[in-house]
């Protein structure tokens, strides 16, 4: 008899002698770290992980439009690009709009170097006013450089976005104008920016090179390993151990344009050697946002067979809460608005359905036949912006 077969009966014993009645999830998340290698034990599980992934989305999916538009549009937009179920069309256009209202504030009142200053001095208030280790961390790396609020957090994000689906603002030429006033190596290879903006450093780097901007990828990276020497990472706290972790997500996700395509896995053995080689410390140090990421970046990949994607999988299916069909927060909170994040990221590693170049313009115009105001078609998709 096999150790997984052993394993799976001496469980259902032990569930008939606590009268606990049988549930194939539970079963499941019995032991998160047991023997789940194994070809038998994909196989029984598949299954499992898709009806705990189709739980968690009934959750959300019953409240989604009384999560506000920035939560709603995030989780549409990676079911539609998941699915491409019309159904997220909805939410899809409420991220359109978050993109459109971000871009016209900024191109109606914001056209120098020191307006730009002063729009971060503003939004840097934020992190001064919170005592989180990460806010002060962020507040202390960018308050003497406050423009990056603007071009970083504001801009790229939703000047790339537009240019996913195919469009871009009508002030375009005037935001890039305003992009280039500022250079952004900088910002990029600080390492006390990276020890506080790690993740969002790695989706800038990508999204200026996106719209044909700078081209910093390689000059990020360099810097980011040199912040984060692997042979130091028992020196980290917990926190800056996450931030290396999430950064390095981040740096997959942004390359695959957020799930749009796959990436070269020869192209990031760096990172996969790594995650290989650490992800018992990356289970035990790190939150399931950050677990899922991992392995999500496995599957981006096409690293379907890998122990750790498997590692993973089994972590986040057994962190889901039974009796709420969702992963609280740490602190134990089952807020929607809050677990969006990690619960929508929990649903793509369970039930993973591939990368799709979607939604566009070109290839799902129903989507986008009521777009909202400032935004208009590009007549350059963003595979042509993209700068080799």
């Amino acid at each position: 008899m096999s150790k997984v077969k052993a394993r799976t009966l001496l469980t259902l014993a032990i569930l008939t002698l606590l009268h606990v009645p049988f549930s194939p999830t539970l079963l499941a998340k019995t032991n998160p770290l047991q023997d789940h290698h194994s070809p038998e034990f994909r196989a029984l599980h598949t299954t499992r992980y898709q009806d705990d992934a189709e739980r968690i989305k009934k959750t959300f999916e019953n409240e989604l439009y009384t999560l506000n538009a920035s939560t709603a549009g995030h989780y549409g937009l990676r079911m539609y690009r998941q699915t491409l179920d019309p159904k997220y069309s909805a939410a899809v256009w409420s991220d359109m709009a978050r993109v459109a209202s971000t871009l016209n504030g900024i191109a109606a009142s914001i056209h120098t170097k020191e307006q730009a200053k002063e729009y971060g001095s503003k939004r840097l208030e934020e992190y001064r006013k919170k005592k989180t280790t990460r806010s002060q961390l962020r507040y202390q790396a960018t308050k003497d450089k406050p423009e990056y609020l603007l071009i970083g957090l504001d801009m790229l994000g939703s000047m790339a976005r537009a240019n996913e689906y195919g469009l871009k603002h009508k002030a375009d030429v005037q935001l890039r104008h305003l992009i280039k006033q500022f250079d952004f190596k900088p910002y990029a290879t600080n390492p006390e920016m990276i020890r506080a903006w790690a993740a969002q450093l790695a989706n800038q780097v990508y999204w200026l090179r996106q719209l044909g901007e700078q081209d910093i990828v390689d000059d990020f990276i360099h810097a980011f390993k040199n912040t984060y020497p692997d042979s130091q990472d028992k020196q980290l706290s917990d926190q800056q151990f996450t931030n290396k972790i999430y950064g390095l997500t981040h740096i997959i996700f942004a390359a695959s344009e957020y799930y749009q395509q796959s990436v070269d896995p020869n192209e990031f053995a760096w990172i996969y050697d790594y995650f290989d080689n650490n992800i018992d410390q990356i289970l035990t140090r790190t939150k399931e946002d950050v677990v899922a990421e991992v392995g999500i970046s496995y599957l981006l990949a096409n690293k379907l067979h890998s122990p750790v994607l498997a590692d993973t999988q089994s972590t986040i299916a057994h962190a889901i809460d039974i009796n709420h069909d969702m992963i609280p927060s740490t602190d134990g909170s089952f807020a929607l608005q809050k677990g969006e994040h990690r619960n929508v990221l929990a649903i793509m590693l369970l039930n993973w359905q591939g990368v799709k170049n979607a939604p566009t313009v070109k290839n799902q115009p129903e989507v986008f036949k009521d777009r909202p105001y400032g935004l208009v078609n590009n007549n350059l998709m963003n595979n042509d912006l993209v700068t080799k």
